[in-house]
């Protein structure tokens, strides 16, 4: 049996854990992000629109990927839980400015969510 070794990721660039969870985790050669909200991470504001969130969101995810030289190319999976399936597509508009081809898999759901409109979590290959 091989032990499976995680490295917590803590960065003052990305909302603090509100709960006993780290803001991110490296196994092996991937990287795993909690979910993140819009809350920018200086001055806890969270912006009014969905397209405004999905960019704090996504900056902050990048931010947490930085601390391990890790980009948004290397993204292979996110999943987002939007408050309303209607704003899907104000949501996508935003969201395409942070990937480039090929862009990773995703997931989007419908969740409630805590005065918030979207929330991300991705997984990430660490480059060699």
């Amino acid at each position: 049996m091989t032990d499976i070794i995680k490295q917590a990721i803590v960065t003052a660039e990305a909302p603090r854990p509100a709960g006993p969870y780290s803001q991110g985790i490296v196994s092996g050669d991937l990287l795993f992000t909690a979910g993140f909200g819009p809350q920018d991470p200086a001055t806890g504001e969270v912006p009014a629109s969905v397209a405004d969130q999905t960019g704090q969101v996504l900056t902050n995810i990048k931010n947490v990927l930085a601390q391990h030289n890790v980009g948004m190319d290397d993204v292979l999976k996110t999943t987002v839980h939007l408050a309303d399936l209607a704003d899907f597509a104000e949501f996508n508009d935003a969201y395409a400015e942070f990937f480039s081809q090929p862009y990773p898999v995703r997931t989007t759901v419908g969740s409630q969510l805590a005065n918030i409109l979207v929330e991300i979590d991705v997984v990430a290959r660490i480059p060699r």
